[in-house]
């Protein structure tokens, strides 16, 4: 069941059709007569070159002051000249590019063209829903979308070179980075980082509106002690092959050209310093051909882990297989010395040199180095109408419903509406975490999508109602990368004043609370997992209007609701969704749009239990089913006492305005053999009164096996609409491939027995059926 069917709903824009489309790897288009080719282009250029210049293609520098008109006073200006550096990232314009590349190609010696990266991570100027909403969407058609757009935008600004996708599983959410992936299942992730791969880099790289992808961050980064960023990570191989590594070896089995390596050590060895994950894992477990580049000054950090000094840990990352160093300088200005002692081969600088200047040729740069950046064309390109509407679309169908009672939600388009909230006017903070190329000034906050919406019809007040948090330093800390949450210094008695007043004005509030952008993302772990407690008197104090309450929920990362759910009439968890989140915020809220998004993640009770993810195993004193649906306390049971074991909200799990019944599950065959396949069908049924979107979802437990295995696994999924009233039955194909896994010896297979094939709306809310399958 490698491809499954997948409806995107209720578009506001145009989609791929099937044959737009890419399903197969991008290398494809490789044939043995370019592989020929390419090799005997790459050997020529490699003899001709110095040592000097092979480690130069091996240096990745920020582009610091490099710009227009300053190669003779830059410093990297005459690196590049002297060909010692291999490519560029952090620089942005298409003219600006060019004018660099112009340097490489007409003022060195072989005049090898520079390849230019940034972190393109979910979109260029054009920003999507930040990863871990997009993986909301369940919607792979979406996914590659997003990247092909991408790719168009930053191909046609200069851009060949993504940082992205990052495909870490975590089952953290004090972690910030977690807004930067695609939540806590491996074969979610896996679809996903396949799907980005073939976004970015189509079906043929050597076309200008391609870029190369880069898997990151090799390997297990998500898994930090503590939540805490760049923290130690240690785990069974078992864990981590059938946990952690799917979605690595997804995206490689899918073409991808570059991996990138982590911060973390992994047995005992950081990961930029690992041969076992860079060699042996990676090249020929799983052989992958493209290069390796490491992260900020990776290398460089390995000395604080205790590895050894600069020459040390540089020689080591090299021997492990990691082929550009990003910022550093480690390789530049330690491996001739290393290769003159003998602690380090020309083969391996050669090999390293010969990876990046594969991947060059794959781009098309030694035909045409000035192919990627055209100002005239990025000036159509970027952040245009139907790119945005595609954001839009995308940000609609990403956002998850997660209460509605009394269908206070959609709003009607009558009356007038109160929207409060510390963001409600801010638009840097709509395109979330990781937006560097964005204009974020453009993008369009929740008060300017309502009214250019639905303005002619309804009457919108508003009010601030309380600053993001009561500290003003952690308000200041939050505010990074130009995210100004634009603190107001009236007291909060003054704020919730206004907020009051102008809700009793209003037949309901729309209340928009939660994280800003930059209280998830990279370094921005919290210990408390939950809204700010501003935010929470607030809801408190609306609340005794007695007005319907509807919560936009802006986060990056699971929150602890508890002290929140009851409050609200409505949730309607938005993330943070790009250039277009007002928009798509308006389109969801009045119902142009029906819910239909699914967590990717599972949201606590309490930070108490996390981690907790949905895949777990059971221990040898599990607590008795009902038990845990009532969430009573036994002794001596795998329990709390002071909390129940179930999530607040389940992966999976997701509301919509109409509702969906499921029929019991068809089983064709349920005694299979061998290497047969078995169908396994529900019947879903529109029962309300919108149309809508469900993502109908597969979890199968393997019941007995030579080793521990989890109670469930999502081993498919489809996204079909439905309109008002209407059944369709769905059906998943199931074969032994759905039921291999890494044993004890780490050999991927099946093994028979009895297996609980489970379907339904989510990981908790499920049909059950048992077949016994024999080899």
């Amino acid at each position: 069941m490698k491809k499954l069917i997948v409806i995107a709903t209720l578009a506001l824009s145009p989609v791929f059709s099937a044959q737009e489309m890419v399903t197969k790897p991008v290398q494809s288009y490789q044939t043995a007569q370019y592989q020929a080719k390419k090799k005997t282009f790459v050997d020529n250029l490699l003899s001709k070159m110095t040592l000097d210049e092979k480690i130069g293609q091996l240096n990745l520098p920020s582009s610091g002051d490099f710009t227009t008109g300053l190669a003779k006073s830059s410093d990297i200006g005459k690196k590049i000249e002297q060909g010692l550096v291999g490519g560029l990232f952090n620089i942005k314009g298409a003219d600006k590019i060019r004018a660099v590349q112009k340097v490489a190609v007409e003022n060195s010696r072989l005049k090898i063209p520079l390849i230019f990266g940034m972190d393109v991570i979910h979109g260029y100027e054009t920003t999507f829903p930040i990863p871990l909403g997009l993986a909301a969407s369940w919607d792979m058609n979406l996914v590659q979308q997003s990247a092909r757009v991408a790719a168009k935008e930053a191909s046609s600004d200069g851009i060949n070179w993504t940082f992205s996708p990052m495909v870490d599983i975590s089952r953290e959410p004090r972690w910030g980075r977690v807004s930067e992936g695609s939540g806590e299942d491996p074969y979610l992730g896996s679809e996903i980082a396949k799907n980005m791969v073939y976004g970015y880099q189509g079906k043929d790289l050597t076309q200008s509106s391609t870029i190369l992808a880069c898997v990151k961050h090799f390997a297990l980064y998500g898994a930090g002690e503590a939540g805490r960023d760049y923290n130690t990570v240690d785990m069974s191989h078992v864990r981590m092959f059938n946990e952690y590594f799917p979605p690595y070896k997804a995206a490689v089995d899918a073409g991808v050209a570059s991996v990138m390596a982590s911060f973390n050590e992994v047995d005992g060895v950081p990961a930029t310093g690992n041969r076992w994950l860079q060699t042996e894992v990676l090249r020929n477990k799983w052989n992958f051909k493209g290069f390796v580049v490491t992260d900020y000054t990776g290398i460089n950090e390995m000395v604080d882990h205790g590895i050894g000094d600069l020459q040390q840990v540089s020689a080591l990352a090299l021997k492990a297989g990691v082929d550009m160093d990003m910022v550093g300088e480690g390789f530049l200005t330690t491996l001739k010395k290393s290769l003159s002692e003998g602690k380090i081969t020309q083969a391996e600088i050669d090999m390293a040199a010969k990876r990046i200047l594969e991947a060059k040729y794959d781009l098309g740069l030694f035909d045409d180095p000035y192919k990627y950046g055209d100002a005239k064309l990025a000036a159509k390109e970027v952040y245009n109408m139907e790119n945005r509407n595609i954001a839009r679309n995308a940000a609609a169908q990403s956002m998850v419903l997660m209460k509605n009672e009394n269908q206070v939600l959609p709003l009607k388009k009558s009356g007038t509406v109160a929207v409060i909230g510390p963001l409600v006017n801010n638009s840097v903070n709509m395109p979330g975490t990781w937006s560097v190329a964005a204009q974020h000034d453009k993008a369009v906050n929740l008060m300017q999508g309502l009214q250019a919406n639905y303005g002619k019809d309804v009457k919108f007040l508003s009010a601030k109602g309380a600053n993001v948090d009561y500290d003003a330093k952690l308000e200041d800390i939050y505010a990074a990368h130009g995210k100004k949450t634009d603190r107001d210094n009236r007291s909060k008695e003054a704020l919730l004043k206004e907020a009051v007043e102008t809700a009793n004005k209003a037949d309901v509030i729309v209340l928009a609370i939660g994280e800003s952008a930059e209280m998830s993302g990279e370094s921005s772990s919290r210990t408390e997992i939950t809204i700010p407690q501003s935010q929470i008197d607030l809801l408190n104090e609306l609340k005794k209007t007695g007005k319907p309450i509807a919560v936009v929920l802006f986060t990056g990362r699971p929150l602890a609701l508890t002290n929140m759910k009851d409050t609200p009439d409505a949730i309607l968890n938005v993330w943070f969704a790009g250039s277009e989140a007002g928009n798509a915020i308006s389109d969801v809220l009045f119902g142009k749009v029906n819910p239909s998004g699914k967590l990717p993640m599972t949201f606590p009770r309490s930070l108490g239990q996390v981690p907790i993810y949905y895949n777990a195993k059971n221990t040898g004193r599990p607590l008795d089913q009902k038990l845990v649906d009532k969430c009573e306390y036994q002794r001596f049971r795998s329990n709390y006492m002071d909390e129940c074991n179930t999530p607040l909200y389940p992966f999976g799990y997701g509301l919509s305005y109409t509702k969906f019944n499921y029929s019991d599950i068809t089983i064709s065959n349920a005694n299979p053999k061998g290497n047969q396949a078995i169908q396994a069908s529900v019947t879903v049924t529109n029962s309300g009164n919108y149309d809508g979107a469900e993502v109908v979802q597969l979890y199968i437990r393997d019941m007995v096996g030579s080793i521990t295995r989890p109670v469930k696994e999502l081993k498919g999924f489809q996204k079909v609409m439905l309109k008002k009233g209407e059944s369709k039955k769905v059906t998943f194909n199931i074969t032994p491939e759905n039921l291999k896994f890494y044993n004890g010896d780490l050999k991927y297979d099946w093994e028979a027995g009895e297996f609980d094939i489970m379907i339904g709306t989510n990981s908790e809310d499920l049909k059950h059926s048992k077949i016994n399958w024999t080899k």
